[in-house]
């Protein structure tokens, strides 16, 4: 089994700043803003999503409910998922095998009410199906509004489908990057050793204490775990969160 750290949404090159974490009744709640449209692609605006005031407040000022995003991945009704990746990303994932069983746990960029810029996982999908799009799209996807069933980002697009929720809470749990910062530094799972992570080999990057510094900018971090009990344990543990 794989588990791919995925990184998604807002950011400071896509889109200008955090997603927010927003508080309510129970705690907080983190909301992930899709990064901007910008293949003339998307059908679907942040004001679509009711994300339009927090994409705005992100952006400052850049993006509004009418500005139209790239909704991926895509949380669906029935607890399930949808999402897209292509070109050197999608041959990252090929190449390490990544298909139906893994895991994506989703993460990015968020920001409380006091303003802490950190890494965090916000979603997952459990692969159930792998859809090549050069070969068709799936009569069952044609009108999911996904942006890249609307229209081909590459020869090697590509959907994932399965499984897949969003956190209900801004949890502990699901914070990568440890307290106080700095940004890029996580606080690992202790089956995480060196040389586990794909774009992570630089001996460096695995500090004492658990602690490893994450590259600043890469979609998808595979780490191939096999049969290992440690690492399925820790999967189940994190997905209890949703």
């Amino acid at each position: 089994m794989k588990i791919v750290f995925s990184r998604k949404g807002f950011d400071s090159a896509s889109g200008g700043g955090p997603s927010p974490i927003m508080p309510d009744a129970a705690g907080a709640w983190p909301i992930s803003l899709p990064i901007p449209d910008t293949k003339g692609l998307s059908k679907t605006a942040y004001g679509d999503l009711g994300l339009g005031e927090w994409a705005t407040k992100a952006s400052k000022g850049r993006y509004h409910a009418d500005s139209l995003c790239h909704h991926d991945p895509m949380f669906v009704a029935g607890g399930r998922c949808l999402f897209g990746q292509v070109g050197a990303a999608q041959t990252h994932l090929a190449n390490h095998g990544v298909g139906v069983g893994d895991v994506f746990l989703f993460f990015g960029l968020f920001a409380g009410e006091d303003g802490e810029r950190h890494h965090r996982i916000f979603g997952y999908l459990r692969v159930a199906a792998v859809h090549r799009l050069a070969e068709g799209v799936p009569e069952h996807l044609e009108d999911s509004s996904h942006p890249h069933v609307l229209g081909m980002h590459g020869s090697n697009d590509t959907i994932y489908e399965g499984e897949g929720r969003q956190a209900r809470f801004a949890s502990d749990a699901l914070r990568l990057t440890v307290p106080g910062g700095p940004l890029t530094l996580w606080e690992r799972p202790v089956w995480l050793k060196p040389g586990g992570l794909s774009y992570h080999d630089r001996p460096d990057r695995w500090l004492p204490g658990s602690r490893l510094s994450s590259v600043a900018r890469g979609q998808e971090f595979v780490a191939d775990v096999g049969r290992r009990k440690a690492p399925r344990e820790w999967l189940e543990r994190v997905l209890e969160e949703f």
